[in-house]
């Protein structure tokens, strides 16, 4: 039996091979001893494996499978519950092992005998619980099968189903209650600008951008400057926070690689996510700030350092060209595009010849855009003074801190987040922004959210202190 057990078993059973055993020894001794009858029974005991064989690759049988996650999606380090219905849709009977195929990190794949002992109407039913340390999308399944022929002789085991992708969201930390959202009223409401049902006497206008509405065109105000000007109402309204997320895989330099299973990926590890610790706190930073803003009503911009949408190359974003969210709903799709957001380098992109340049860039040529440039104080201006302005960045060179330094007056207060594990070596960068009138300090990945939170809201935060009054890891420049 010790020498059966070392044959592969996804192709013959241990009965198989034995057959197929006994079918070769009845073949040499019907040659050597001439035998028909020792032929004819050697040739049964080998046909009638491999016809099993045959049967069990080209007759398979056929399942419908259920999956459902409840919550569909979780925070990490929270358990999720898989519900897994599978019910027999082609002719056959009898029973198949099964097993759920999970990415490493959940654990031991579950398995589970079809039908269940349960089984009602021709389902059956099957529960287990997944938790992840790590953010991310993660492939649960498929479900897999071992099948075998009447007379158990062969064995296969195949997929039945494609599975399903799991969505992991960083969990948000609970902010203390500061002043960083800027001077508001007993309701909860500021002075904003929105696009609705202007007077004549409240409207403002700004030349046209591309990408305006036509029906925003002030034609009085156009033919008095003799270009297209667009309408900026002022009302009453809530405020609006903007928050720049850095994604630079040259601002996190200790950036490594994580696994994530997802959709359309063959491999079994999946493909993976460049992040680091420095990074990974940034995408925590950007979720509690969301949090916490949007439990005070507020609306919601999220933007890289180019000026594009900030999950636009998210695979987990649910609309990764949105740059605008508004309450709860608003507050789980920035949660599901943190989900999978990773580290990139900007990418290289031809430009119009017929374009102006930008920053000294001659028109018409190949350039890597740089970080903060116009195009980030273009979509800035367009919400002048809407509401706060916070910048979660990686490693800023002093000559990007510059770059950044004029864009604090387009929010009503602006706060910057340096991510670094050389905080001595921030001081001139924070200097600069904070002369741009940036309230910036420097963390690393050891700092307690909570604690960088409510440094912005000391005198620290806008001025050099001593350095014995500095939270435990934040930095401060000189």
């Amino acid at each position: 039996m010790a020498l059966m057990d070392r044959f592969p078993r996804h192709i013959f059973s241990t009965r198989g091979w034995g057959l197929l055993g006994a079918g070769g020894t009845f073949l040499l001794a019907a040659q050597v001893m001439g035998r028909r009858d020792l032929l004819a029974l050697a040739i049964f005991l080998v046909v009638l494996p491999l016809l099993a064989l045959a049967g069990t690759r080209v007759l398979k049988p056929r399942f419908q499978v259920y999956r459902e996650f409840h919550p569909s999606t979780v925070e990490t380090a929270a358990t999720t519950t898989v519900l897994l219905a599978v019910a027999r849709t082609g002719a056959g009977s009898g029973q198949a092992l099964m097993e759920e195929k999970l990415p490493a990190r959940f654990g031991e794949s579950p398995v589970f005998r079809f039908p269940a002992r349960s089984a009602t109407g021709g389902t059956s039913r099957y529960e287990y619980h997944l938790r992840s340390a790590k953010r991310g999308q993660f492939r649960i399944g498929p479900v897999t099968a071992e099948f075998s022929d009447p007379f158990g002789l062969s064995l296969h085991r195949h997929a039945i189903d494609d599975g399903d992708i799991l969505t992991v969201t960083p969990a948000a930390v609970e902010l203390p209650v500061t002043g960083l959202a800027g001077a508001r009223g007993h309701d909860g409401v500021t002075a904003t600008r929105i696009r609705a049902n202007p007077s004549d006497d409240d409207v403002m206008t700004r030349e046209y951008r591309h990408g305006d509405p036509m029906r925003r065109v002030h034609w009085a105000a156009t033919a008095r400057h003799g270009e297209l000007m667009v309408r900026q109402e002022e009302s009453v309204t809530t405020p609006e926070a903007t928050i720049i997320l850095d994604q630079r895989l040259a601002a996190f330099p200790r950036a490594a690689h994580s696994h994530s299973h997802v959709s359309g990926v063959a491999d079994a590890d999946g493909h993976e996510i460049s992040t680091s610790a420095d990074f990974e706190w940034a995408v925590t930073a950007a979720m509690s700030i969301c949090a916490h803003l949007s439990e005070r009503n507020y609306a919601l911009r999220f933007l890289d350092t180019d000026g594009e949408p900030a999950f636009l190359h998210s695979p987990s974003a649910p609309e990764p060209v949105a740059e605008e969210y508004i309450g709860s709903a608003g507050q789980q799709s920035v949660a599901e595009s943190l989900a999978a957001i990773h580290l990139s380098r900007p990418l290289h992109a031809r430009r119009d010849p017929h374009a102006p340049s930008r920053r000294g860039t001659p028109a018409g040529t190949d350039s890597a855009p740089r970080p903060f440039d116009d195009r980030l104080m273009d979509k800035l201006a367009a919400h002048r003074l809407r509401g706060p302005l916070l910048a979660i960045l990686g490693t800023v060179t002093p000559r990007e801190a510059r770059d950044l330094a004029p864009a604090a007056g387009f929010g009503v207060n602006a706060f910057a987040l340096v991510i670094t594990e050389q905080a001595q070596e921030t001081g001139e960068v924070l200097e600069t922004l904070r002369l741009g009138g940036w309230r910036a300090i420097a963390v690393s990945a050891s700092t307690a959210h909570a604690a960088a939170w409510s440094a912005f809201d000391e005198d620290e935060a806008v001025t050099p202190p001593r350095t014995a009054d500095v939270p435990p890891g934040v930095g401060v420049g000189s």
